[in-house]
């Protein structure tokens, strides 16, 4: 430690607020969106699975409003189960200017006024590998979850340099944190693009509805309103695109209205669908310096896109034999299908799957950019397929039977072509995240030390861009 650093409490630096037991009746649909534990991650706030109340809670609970610059940390949560998403102690910074309410077994730590402190410097502390560790080792435990007081928190020691190098370790962290965020951002954009397109030609049929109309076809009923706001739509000249598609609808009994000539068939005519398996845990030859991606859905929990790139276990080519599916190619389809069921990825390594997923290999003439598109499409009624009574889990049967509309090889030639440039450009700003996010990690524990100092910090930088 350097001989300017000092050393305190967090108590002696920051207030800490509670959050409220809010009650399962007190939620609704839409409105304040609420801080749970689950949407507080190491070292980022997790936009994603709020529950919501009303607005006359921010009167109400005006304590309970998180504030720019509130360091928020999850007072309950596992210890090493294996997932870091669900450790205790996880720590985030709180930017936003909209209002957002906290939950209870959520605090927030607020700096004391004219205290030598920087909030976004402190939060970076507390994410780090060292200070996770030491809130898991003094959380008590009840009912097999690990819990932290407040007086355990504000009990906790902090390493300070001044103020001014505060804010310039912090300056270096959240400039990479901010490239990180950034390319979170874009990556989601794409998602939606990929989602939008979808839902247009494949779940709307917007291009056979546009037909029908210029054609004078009879649109069916169930279809009304959506030709109705066609007709005000101002499209742009896709005259190519458009010719692939039909200009009429014809009914089906499995399906209802679809476009005239796609064919009505069913997952297991389509995919070939298959499972996984784990090698023993107990015969380290399955696993030890392994280097074989081997994924269960954990690897799939905190992921902020439809990518798989990385999985948490390695196994060796000993396991891998002991797994009838065995190696599974780039731009295999995995879906979770237990604890729970629905988590999708687009694979972008060959990997090997457990006894969790099914796995879709895109062998005929739908893509894997389709197939995982039409997944999160049907995914309301894969899950009401789901059967089991300790948790739900779908079979490989029941969704197989799954029934899927399949249109021309041009039309989804076309999609897919399309599709697949957005994936490749997520996969690669994941890529970018990672770098990033390494190159941070490696950077955090040397400045929090003291350890390295700013300027090599900044030559650090410059070497490893």
């Amino acid at each position: 430690m350097a001989s300017d650093w000092i050393e305190k409490n967090l108590g002696n630096c920051f207030h800490l607020e509670n959050g409220f037991a809010f009650k399962s009746r007190e939620f609704v649909e839409d409105g304040i969106p609420v801080i749970k534990i689950k949407n507080i991650k190491a070292g980022f706030f997790n936009e994603q699975n709020f529950s919501y109340v009303n607005e006359n809670y921010l009167t109400e609970k005006l304590d309970k409003v998180a504030r720019i610059n509130d360091i928020l940390v999850s007072m309950s949560g596992n210890r090493h189960d294996g997932n870091p998403e669900t450790w205790v102690g996880k720590a985030a910074l709180f930017k936003k200017r909209t209002p957002y309410l906290i939950n209870q077994r959520v605090a927030a730590l607020r700096v004391i006024e004219d205290t030598e402190v920087d909030s976004r410097f402190v939060s970076y502390s507390l994410s780090s590998w060292a200070y996770q560790q030491w809130f898991i080792s003094i959380a008590t435990s009840s009912g097999g979850q690990a819990n932290l007081s407040p007086k355990q928190i504000l009990d906790t020691s902090i390493l300070l340099p001044p103020l001014v190098e505060q804010k310039a370790i912090a300056h270096i962290l959240g400039s990479l944190d901010d490239k990180i965020e950034l390319n979170r951002q874009m990556n989601e954009t794409l998602e939606a693009m990929t989602q939008a397109l979808f839902k247009s030609w494949f779940v709307g049929f917007d291009p056979v509805i546009d037909n029908a109309l210029a054609a004078g076809n009879a649109i069916p009923e169930v279809f009304a309103k959506r030709a109705g706001l066609r007709k005000t739509i101002e499209k742009k000249d896709n005259s190519d695109i458009q010719a692939l598609f039909p200009d009429e609808f014809e009914f089906t009994e499995e399906m209802g209205w679809i476009p005239k000539g796609w064919a009505v068939s069913n997952v297991g005519t389509e995919f070939n669908t298959v499972g996984g398996g784990t090698p023993s845990t107990k015969n380290s030859d399955f696993w030890e310096n392994g280097d074989i991606s081997w994924t269960t859905p954990k690897d799939l929990s905190g992921n902020q896109s439809k990518i798989l790139l990385n999985t948490d276990r390695k196994i060796t080519e000993l396991g891998l034999n002991k797994i009838s599916s065995g190696l599974l190619p780039i731009d295999t389809v995995l879906m979770s299908s237990r604890a729970p069921v629905g988590y999708l990825a687009l694979a972008k390594v060959p990997v090997a799957i457990n006894q969790g997923y099914i796995a879709l290999k895109c062998e005929k003439i739908l893509t894997p950019e389709f197939a995982i598109q039409w997944a999160d499409s049907a995914m309301d009624e894969i899950k009401q397929r789901a059967g089991g009574t300790t948790f739900a889990e779908i079979s490989k049967t029941n969704f197989r039977g799954i029934p899927i509309l399949v249109p021309s090889q041009k039309i989804i030639d076309a999609y897919s072509r399309d599709v697949k440039d957005l994936y490749n450009q997520i996969t690669s700003r994941i890529e970018n995240i990672n770098t990033l996010a390494k190159l941070r990690d490696t950077l955090l524990p040397k400045l929090m030390s003291g350890e390295l100092r700013i300027p090599d910090a900044a030559a650090f930088m410059d070497e490893v861009k």
